[in-house]
């Protein structure tokens, strides 16, 4: 007689959990020490540039991190300036016109706002304690798109976007200054003209160059009075990116690139987003904070493929286009 075997099923989930765990204790040892370079050049570099860098320090030592990142750079270095371009949404009440484009090893959106006034830094409501999701400043403000835009501090690692860095302008008002009388090395703002500004600047400079509404982020600018500025494949690796630019007539230029999703998009150095505002005719442009911040917001709606494991992720400014 056939013995009948009974399933059951507290067994089968510890079979499954056990799995589970083991697949996860042996990864980092295939990545890191396995013999796919491709994989390993990659995951390092992806890592080691995003706000967890300590995941990577645990299993290599900071000369095999400095060899792979060199590795992981020179894969997206691109002179070439090309950009396919596809028309998304142009609705001329709104004064807003959205593109996807596409470059060698990238996917993104770009945004066009015909009037830079429109354009207005937001801050979330509780600095020290919690930043605040694109979609919230969007739908609290009443705009009708944003983005991520300046940097924050992360004490601990917990990536909760409340410490902005730098200065903070909104409505020509200082709003957040975590940098008292010095200057700070990149503020990204645009003055009573629209005018897109990225320079280094202090508090006290602020009310002399009429500046409405600013961040603060580290860059690198891209492009500065019509020259690229970039070098190489600028010094940033691969990754998702956010970036500002503006034209001649004074057109806000936002562009947002994913990243670190293979198959889909590894993301952009340095000189591909430079090369995106070129495509664009920007005379002005500066890399904002991206990674994971990466986020463009149409209508309520997130339209770009954040990296986050929770899609949109807790930021402490954004940039957002009021109604006409």
């Amino acid at each position: 007689m056939k013995r009948r075997v009974r399933f059951s099923g507290k067994r089968f989930m510890s079979f499954v959990g056990f799995n589970i765990v083991f697949a996860a204790l042996l990864a980092p040892l295939i990545v890191f020490y396995g013999p796919f370079q491709a994989l390993k050049v990659m995951t390092v570099g992806s890592i080691a540039l995003s706000r967890h860098p300590q995941v990577v320090r645990a299993f290599l030592s900071q000369a095999q991190i400095d060899e792979i990142t060199r590795e992981y750079d020179s894969l997206g270095v691109n002179t070439q300036s090309h950009v396919v371009r596809e028309q998304v949404a142009t609705d001329p009440n709104s004064g807003i016109e959205i593109q996807n484009i596409q470059g060698h090893s990238f996917k993104g959106k770009v945004m066009l706002i015909k009037d830079p006034k429109r354009v207005k830094a937001v801050m979330t409501n509780q600095p020290g304690v919690a930043g605040e999701r694109i979609t919230s400043f969007v739908k609290q403000t009443g705009a009708l798109a944003g983005i991520n835009a300046g940097g924050f501090n992360d004490p601990n690692g917990k990536g909760n976007g409340s410490f902005p860095e730098g200065l903070t302008v909104h409505d020509g008002k200082l709003v957040y200054n975590s940098a008292g009388k010095a200057v700070v090395h990149q503020v990204i703002g645009i003055d009573s003209q629209g005018k897109l500004i990225i320079a280094p600047m202090s508090a006290d400079e602020l009310v002399a160059k009429h500046i409405q509404e600013a961040v603060t982020f580290y860059g690198p600018t891209l492009i500065k009075n019509g020259t690229p500025v970039i070098e190489g494949d600028g010094g940033i690796g691969i990754a998702p990116r956010t970036g500002i630019g503006q034209t001649a007539d004074g057109t806000i230029i936002f562009v947002v690139i994913d990243g670190r999703e293979p198959g889909w998009s590894w993301g952009a150095t340095g000189r591909d987003l430079m090369n995106v505002f070129l495509e664009y005719h920007a005379i002005n442009a500066v890399n904002l904070d991206g990674g994971s911040s990466a986020e463009m917001v149409y209508q309520g709606k997130v339209i770009n493929r954040p990296c986050d494991i929770f899609q949109e992720r807790y930021v402490a400014t954004g940039f957002v286009v009021m109604p006409k």
